[in-house]
């Protein structure tokens, strides 16, 4: 597999579209980290971490709102193992006006967007939730 996190993201979607409750992952701690994020922004309801006695699993309970419908509307992979696309802090990219939320490798771990300027880091834009 050549993109991990683009592989997460596509699990993640396709559990969405069919309403499942949860989706399994194959983990790594970047994954973990932005599994992470999403739990504390209140897109999916639950983050757990399963050991399987190889690298593990990640367990990721889906959230929906009234009427069945997803809270997460999009997920969108950004920076691509042939393309790579960095922002500073200064230059953060709002994702729908500031109501979605970007995910961002920085030299000071995984962050949000809002934190990465907070800290006045720029870093790897992971991908894009909204």
């Amino acid at each position: 597999m050549t993109d991990p996190i683009a592989d997460m993201l596509t699990r993640i979607r396709n559990a969405l579209t069919v309403k499942h409750e949860t989706v399994e992952i194959p983990a790594s701690n970047i994954k973990k980290s932005i599994a992470n994020i999403l739990l504390s922004e209140g897109y999916v309801k639950s983050v757990e971490i399963v050991d399987d006695g190889l690298s593990g699993k990640i367990v990721i309970g889906l959230k929906y709102a009234e009427g069945n419908k997803s809270v997460i509307s999009g997920l969108k992979r950004v920076s691509k193992p042939g393309l790579r696309k960095y922002t500073g802090a200064d230059n953060m990219p709002k994702v729908l006006g500031g109501l979605g939320t970007a995910i961002v490798s920085t030299s000071k771990g995984i962050m949000t967007d809002k934190q990465a300027k907070a800290a006045n880091v720029g870093g790897e834009m992971l991908c894009f939730v909204w």
